[in-house]
């Protein structure tokens, strides 16, 4: 072998070793990341658990409700929502079940649970008190507040959609049909309470359906309610133990299942999806590293080859 083609051979084989070298050390640091991310207690602190008796409420009796959709109407001026096709006073939007969206943050549907019995509900985010959305958010653009509200900041959000998966409610809402798409759902008026205003729901209520206040007040007194006029509700607080406990709270006169709240199990969905979300973090820190080492893989294949060409012609 001539000098030429040893010197090109330690050039080859240099440049090997260093390649090597980084695609360890890419893969190394993003398995240590990802360990961490992965680790449940880590996890646990991120979700900035909130204590029940801190945050606020408000406790829907739906043996008050009449349907007038108030609450819609307020909500809609308060959060600059677009205008609907149906006028808020067009009662036979009442005929058929509807769902949140990105331009309606709650929705008032009627039920009919019995022959001749109708119940109408009003419908939005639950506001959970350790919220699924926000633990299953990697970067945290689904934020746990101190009064209770779970706010999204569209600056931090991916788009990821998990919110969307990890919520027992199916509240998130995607905009699909924008070109720069966010999730939308209720922000619990967060920052009319900041000011020591009411959620602007609560306040158009005219027959006074919603009330507001500390989680811990709102479950006594409905526990009240129940215990003076017992024949009028179910003996259940929903929302009192279901997913650890939501913000909003409500009273029926009839099974909760009849008015379209799922039957759920009492444990906080962060603790019972820990584990396989904590997976995700780690996905998402491992693949770059992997990419990047299948790229310097690509690379040192093509070096070599280049290598063994000019060897050839330099022979």
């Amino acid at each position: 072998m001539n000098k030429k083609a040893t010197l090109s051979k330690n050039r080859g084989d240099s440049a090997r070793n260093c390649s090597r070298r980084s695609f360890l050390k890419l893969v190394g640091t993003g398995g240590a990341m990802a360990l961490l991310a992965a680790n449940p207690a880590q996890a646990a602190e991120a979700v900035g658990r909130l204590r029940k008796e801190e945050a606020m409420g408000v406790l829907v009796d739906t043996t008050l409700c009449v349907g007038c959709r108030s609450c819609e109407a307020a909500c809609n001026k308060v959060n600059a929502l677009p205008k609907p096709d149906r006028s808020f006073d067009d009662d036979s939007v009442l005929d058929q079940l509807r769902d949140t969206s990105p331009t309606a943050f709650t929705v008032v549907n009627k039920y009919t649970v019995s022959k001749g019995v109708e119940i109408t509900r009003k419908k939005q985010c639950m506001h959970c008190v350790e919220p699924a959305c926000s633990s299953a958010c990697i970067i945290k653009a689904m934020e746990k507040r101190s009064n209770g509200a779970v706010t999204y900041r569209k600056d931090l959000c991916l788009g990821c959609r998990y919110c969307m998966v990890a919520c027992p409610f199916s509240v998130p809402k995607f905009e699909y049909s924008k070109a720069s798409p966010f999730i939308r759902k209720c922000q619990f008026c967060f920052e009319r309470q900041e000011q020591g205003e009411l959620p602007g729901c609560v306040e158009a209520c005219p027959v006074e359906a919603l009330k507001y206040g500390r989680r811990p007040e709102l479950i006594e007194e409905a526990g009240k309610r129940i215990h003076d006029t017992p024949d009028a509700y179910v003996h259940h607080i929903y929302g009192e133990h279901e997913v650890g406990g939501t913000s909003w709270l409500y009273l029926a006169g009839a099974p909760f299942e009849k008015l379209g709240l799922p039957q759920l199990s009492d444990k906080d969905y962060p603790e019972l999806t820990s584990g396989a979300m904590g997976t995700v973090p780690a996905i998402l820190l491992m693949w770059p590293a992997l990419l990047a080492g299948f790229h310097y893989l690509s690379h040192l294949k093509d070096q070599a080859h280049e290598e063994r060409s000019r060897h050839h012609v330099s022979r």
